[in-house]
């Protein structure tokens, strides 16, 4: 089976090639600098953008199976020619499309609804890759700040790969909405603590103000919509995000990785 991955020099999209190079599958990565792919053995690097229909087309010629992203992969911005992409991966003979969903829908899911391909949808809680915004001020001052203190059940983008594997390279997933967590929910303060475990050495959360909050989000050189928005997931947080899944360990038939694993993965990014 030839499986197309787009976003595939992504944080979720270079576990999904990895892994299916390593089920030993045929694996086409899109990527709009293939000389920079740097793709594992038996992965081959395909020239494309999802905004750009031609290359697309050639792209999904012969593909079974497509993971598709929401967005253009330049931008961020939700992809407006989801309609002309499901089109195309009709044409093509696409058997079974897995989708990595956002905040928002783009043009893509409901152009899907309106089809015949069998799809599925990822939609995690929260990245455990976003803590590395904090990156800079644990390593410099050894401290996390934040106004949020709830619960998050964050996700390694691994075991987000894992289940689009499943959806991939299985049969029965059709039309499901699949919600993704690791395997326990941490606060900020837990999520300091393993950090800190993972350099050595203690890592102090700060709870914030509002006004406080909002001039670190700032800081990050975020736009103020932006900054109104996390404000506001700050304070009024989705419960699905706080309450752990089984999802992961039952499409996989492995546990979710650790936050604490996740940050012994990536400890160099903190140690300053």
């Amino acid at each position: 089976m030839t499986i197309l991955v787009t976003g595939a020099t992504g944080n979720v999209g270079r576990h999904i090639v990895a892994q299916l190079a390593e089920r030993g599958e045929s694996v086409r990565a899109l990527t709009r600098r293939p000389d920079r792919a740097q793709l594992p053995a038996g992965a081959v690097a395909v020239q494309g953008d999802l905004t750009d229909l031609d290359s697309m087309r050639a792209a999904l010629e012969g593909c079974e199976a497509v993971h598709f992203i929401t967005f253009d992969g330049a931008t961020g911005a939700p992809l407006q020619n989801g309609a002309e992409l499901v089109a195309l991966a009709e044409a093509s003979g696409v058997q079974r499309i897995s989708v990595l969903g956002g905040w928002f829908e783009s043009t893509l899911e409901p152009a899907l609804r309106a089809r015949s391909i069998p799809w599925a949808q990822l939609a995690p809680v929260e990245y455990m890759t976003n803590a590395f915004e904090w990156a800079p001020e644990v390593a410099q001052h050894r401290r996390v700040r934040t106004l949020a203190d709830w619960p998050s059940a964050m996700i390694h983008a691994g075991d987000i790969a894992a289940v689009a594997v499943v959806l991939l390279t299985q049969e029965g997933h059709d039309g499901q909405v699949y919600y993704l967590t690791g395997p326990e929910a941490l606060t900020p303060a837990e999520r300091a603590a393993r950090l800190g475990e993972a350099l050595g050495e203690d890592v102090e959360w700060i709870h914030l103000d509002e006004g406080e909050e909002v001039e670190r989000l700032r800081a990050f050189g975020y736009d103020e919509a932006y900054v109104a928005f996390g404000l506001e997931l700050a304070k009024n947080p989705p419960e699905v995000g706080q309450i752990v899944q089984d999802t992961v360990t039952r499409l996989t038939g492995q546990p979710g990785r650790t936050f604490a694993q996740w940050a012994r993965e990536n400890v160099e990014a903190f140690r300053g």
